[in-house]
């Protein structure tokens, strides 16, 4: 075997490598998310919380991923993919544990913010250094790939909600110091992830500087309202939708424990949707993935809320999983591709902050207009109104990014 085929077959496994190392980081990150959707509805029994407060305890987190995903992108281009990845994995991880020793609202708050700083910092970046490791035929497909591990975290939430926080011997505090495992992961990895070729290319050339930030709003803007679109309407529906899944289950009359069975079956759906898009996303191209997971999303979030009964429910909350989480990998993929490697993780990070402001008015709005008694019909429409602007502008404005060389 010659020294070329040598070296691509080490990289072809290096980048392997890295989806599974970063994945099992990305599927703790879901895990915690995901835990939080359970813990609003112990915690609103526990400590008598309204919906509008509960609504403050996914704000307040996502507040925080709005911050970390800004800051985290730009030190990306600083300091490098790695540090800010092995660094964030382990304050969300620490912060996480810690939290189960809350024991006032205020004090769970405060926790929480920590959390999404954490995981709001890591996300666009763990998905900009796989980008940048992967070959440029499967790029958009080891992304949406290393998007499928929070699948499997949500589906690890949804079980330690079903056998653990019922438990009285356990309880959510149990469950929280288990999502604090990120913190030992993060120790045990840290000599396994590689650095950025791209990264360590433009540190070489001293390129990294502030004035480049500037491209995304003049050479790149075009780019930049596309992505900062679709990030809004995909956080907006995703967290306004599924971090009140079990509550509205609640509300439509189910007790806690047959609301958690239920989000886990859903859940499920999830896995066939990353794969599917993971396939698709090379074969059709980004915009065309996307917006075909972002309509079926949309419609299914209109029949989700107008269902009452329990099969209508499964089907179309199921739907809502396997759409809306497809399209979640399809833009994690799409979006380092927008940009060139000196500004990537600075125009990923800043993308995903911009789309955290959409995360954070969901949870409270939501609340409130329980709260208003509004009904999960008129809610879930708002949600079908705004990913449907969302392909508005893609189908407008937004370019491919698929590479031409791609079968």
């Amino acid at each position: 075997m010659s020294t070329s085929a040598i070296e691509a077959t080490e990289s072809n496994q290096e980048y392997k490598r890295l989806i599974g190392v970063a994945g099992i980081g990305w599927a703790f990150d879901a895990m915690d998310v995901g835990l939080l959707s359970f813990i609003m509805v112990a915690l609103s029994k526990e400590w008598g919380l309204t919906p509008s407060l509960s609504g403050w305890l996914g704000t307040i987190n996502l507040i925080g991923m709005a911050i970390g995903a800004t800051l985290g992108g730009i030190l990306a281009d600083r300091i490098g993919r790695k540090p800010i990845f092995l660094y964030t994995l382990l304050l969300f991880g620490i912060a996480t544990a810690t939290s189960a020793l809350a024991t006032t609202f205020v004090v769970m708050l405060i926790f929480r913010f920590l959390i999404g700083l954490g995981i709001g910092a890591e996300l666009p970046v763990a998905s900009t250094l796989v980008s940048e490791h992967a070959p440029e035929h499967s790029r958009g497909r080891a992304v949406v790939l290393l998007e499928s591990f929070w699948a499997i975290g949500w589906i690890l939430a949804a079980i330690l909600a079903y056998y653990v926080i019922p438990n009285p011997n356990l309880g959510w505090r149990a469950a929280l110091i288990i999502g604090g495992l990120p913190a030992i992961y993060a120790a045990l990895i840290r000599k396994q992830v590689p650095e950025s070729p791209v990264f360590l290319a433009q540190q070489n050339k001293k390129q990294l500087k502030n004035k480049n930030i500037k491209l995304l709003f003049t050479q790149y803007s075009k780019e930049t309202v596309t992505l900062w679109t679709l990030w809004f309407v995909i956080a907006f529906s995703y967290y306004g939708m599924f971090l009140w899944l079990p509550s509205v289950l609640v509300d439509k009359g189910f007790d806690m424990i047959r609301s958690f069975e239920y989000v886990l079956m859903m859940t499920l759906a999830q896995v066939p949707g990353y794969f599917t898009a993971a396939y698709l996303i090379e074969k059709w191209g980004r915009k065309p993935v996307l917006m075909i997971f972002l309509l079926g999303t949309a419609l299914s979030a209109w029949f989700f809320g107008s269902s009452s009964e329990t099969t209508s429910l499964l089907i179309w909350g199921s739907l809502l999983s396997f759409f809306n989480l497809g399209a979640w990998g399809g833009l994690y993929a799409y979006t380092p591709e927008n940009y060139p490697g000196v500004i990537r993780g600075s125009g990923s990070g800043a993308a995903a902050g911009f789309g955290r402001i959409g995360s954070i008015i969901a949870p409270l709005l939501v609340g409130v207009l329980i709260g208003e008694e509004m009904s999960y019909q008129s809610i879930f429409l708002i949600f079908t109104i705004t990913i449907m602007v969302g392909i508005i502008v893609l189908w407008f404005v937004g370019k491919e990014t698929k590479p031409e060389t791609t079968n």
